[in-house]
């Protein structure tokens, strides 16, 4: 993900003794020169920081009041919460309790918390208390700093996932777990370190600086070191397994009708429900239920394809996932739109940071080719690569992988491919190719990364799905099936014309065939073989098997007719 957002706590973190020092100011001015954003997120109130902090038109927006109050520089300001109830106020200070108060929070010393919690119990006011070091605040339930700056995100367009979050206190828990990096100052709370991705290092804000420099030179949010962006992929004999996602490419091969789309599915629900921006391509329409998900557009499919220009507006809301059906049109066609919208996605995502990611379904028609780095963003990453033809992706793209799953595989020079991509020893394709030739229908397998000392593929039971899967009408219309799969033509026993390797090109090449080769697959129950075996349409396998058994009895005056017909029917083919 691209580092584009940096939440800075204020007091203990940027500050000392009350005063933002001089360090963190400048490092500021030289994050925000390079359009990274900055938000300060902290508990005081906007007068009070008005007081020491009268740098504050050098934040992008401040959220105050632990989250209850947003400003930004134009000189707007939006409340989350209500108001300080008055008979809140008269009751502390009947009860002698010296605080403070703003537009929404009352503070107080963190010693009069006792006193402070018998007046909200007496008053039954919806209210919690939240600490921040000596200090204790009275706020609304469910506002704390993650709320205001997601909300300060969502004004400007903006996501958590491309944020960096700095702090060093109790009330700094929720802000470093909403942002894609959480880092806690080492100076700073304890329990604040133990959640934290990653620990800063140092003795106060003048390490803080230092560290805003370093990030700000990469393009590319700096590795998660508690890992902890996962996603479930199924469950093994020792319990629940997921996989880490954060800044990962992601692999999914298997053999067609495996398996692949709903792992993919699965996968993507997932990344979706946890805010997460996608851009799906989804060449022959297997992810159109992903639309019940919240935030999820499907442009094309029976509708025209979107402009690129389309694509870009839906993709600059974070909250927006976009699947792109390219099923209702040729695979040339194919071919030349995803050839023009991947560059399109990579700039977009270098200049804004979305989509978070670029899910690529039948991976090796459209990253095979020289240049490949025109189309993927390796910087970045953060792509899923789905393929039946793992041998087929670029090498330099398939060495950029880092987590590969695999459903059923039953292809020797696929899991040769495979194999040696992890770094089998020598001959381990035959155990890997037992493993991978092996899984169940709902099985899958996680690949070993490092595999030169014998490890095999750990296999696994895949979770349910919240979507249902959808299996388009329209696969393999036209999307040229391997030759190993593509229907054998024989006339007398010896192989006749080009095999075809679309439904397309059997409804053509059939009406060309000497009538004694057609009776002779009808007789053998060929073309319903097939359909079943290789498509998987029972529907329209069932159809023609009626048909050449029709033949059989003699009840099919025109067979080359009666056999297209309900391919035609089925898939609306005309011609």
């Amino acid at each position: 993900m691209k580092f584009n957002v940096l939440a800075l706590d204020y007091d203990g973190t940027i500050a000392r003794d009350g005063r933002a020092h001089p360090a963190v100011l400048e490092a500021i001015r030289e994050a925000r020169a390079l359009q990274i954003v900055v938000v300060l997120v902290t508990g005081r109130n906007l007068s009070e920081l008005r007081s020491v902090l009268p740098e504050q038109d050098m934040f992008d927006a401040v959220v105050a009041e632990n989250g209850a109050v947003l400003a930004f520089p134009n000189g707007r300001m939006r409340v989350l919460g209500r108001p300080p109830p008055p008979e809140l106020l008269r009751d502390l200070h009947e009860r002698g309790v010296s605080f403070s108060f703003g537009d929404c929070v009352v503070e107080a010393d963190a010693s009069a918390a006792p006193r402070i919690l018998e007046a909200v119990r007496k008053l039954e006011l919806p209210l919690m208390l939240a600490f921040n070091r000596g200090r204790v605040m009275v706020l609304p339930q469910g506002i704390n700093k993650a709320t205001g700056l997601r909300e300060v995100l969502n004004t400007m367009r903006l996501s958590l996932h491309n944020c960096i979050g700095i702090g060093d206190a109790e009330n700094d828990h929720a802000l470093l777990e909403a942002c894609e990096i959480g880092v806690a100052v080492s100076w700073g709370n304890k329990s604040l370190k133990a959640i934290a991705d990653d620990v800063l290092q140092g003795t106060g804000p003048e390490a803080v600086a230092n560290y805003i420099r370093e990030v700000m030179t990469h393009l590319k949010l700096p590795p998660n070191r508690a890992d902890d962006r996962r996603v479930l992929l199924g469950q093994t004999a020792a319990g629940p397994l997921e996989t880490a996602i954060h800044g990962r490419n992601i692999l999914i091969a298997g053999d067609p009708r495996s398996g692949k789309s709903w792992i993919t599915g699965l996968f993507c629900e997932q990344l979706i429900l946890q805010g997460y921006c996608l851009c799906l391509i989804d060449p022959e329409g297997d992810y159109a239920t992903l639309e019940s998900l919240p935030g999820v557009v499907v442009f094309g499919g029976e509708e025209p394809l979107p402009r690129l220009s389309d694509v870009a507006r839906a993709l600059r809301y974070p909250e927006i996932s976009v699947v792109i059906d390219l099923s209702a049109i040729s695979h040339k066609e194919k071919l030349a739109y995803v050839d023009e919208l991947l560059p399109m996605l990579a700039a977009l995502r270098r200049s804004i940071g979305l989509p978070h990611w670029i899910v690529v379904d039948e991976a090796h028609y459209f990253l095979h080719q020289p240049k490949v780095e025109q189309r993927v963003d390796f910087d970045l990453a953060a792509y899923v690569l789905i393929t039946y033809r793992p041998s087929q992706l670029h090498p330099e793209l398939s060495r950029a992988v880092e987590t590969i799953i695999v459903t059923p595989l039953t292809d020797p020079t696929e899991v040769q491919a495979l194999a040696t991509l992890c770094g089998a020893a020598e001959g381990a394709e035959f155990a890997w190719g037992e493993v991978l030739g092996g899984l169940g229908i709902d099985e899958a397998a996680v690949l070993p990364r490092l595999a030169a000392k014998g490890r095999l593929p750990q296999r696994f039971t895949i979770a349910e799905r919240i979507t249902s899967h959808v299996r388009h009408r329209a696969k393999y219309l036209e999307v040229p099936l391997p030759e190993e799969r593509a229907f054998v033509f024989t006339h007398h026993g010896q192989p006749f014309g080009p095999r075809a390797h679309t439904l397309k090109e059997f409804v053509t090449a059939q009406q060309r065939l000497p009538a004694a080769a057609l009776e002779g697959h009808a007789q053998r129950g060929d073309v319903s073989h097939w359909v079943a075996d290789v498509f998987g349409d029972q529907p329209l396998a069932a159809a023609i098997r009626r048909i050449e058994k029709e033949y059989r009895r003699g009840r099919v005056a025109n067979l080359s007719e009666s056999l297209i017909k309900p391919i035609r029917e089925r898939y609306q083919l005309t011609g």
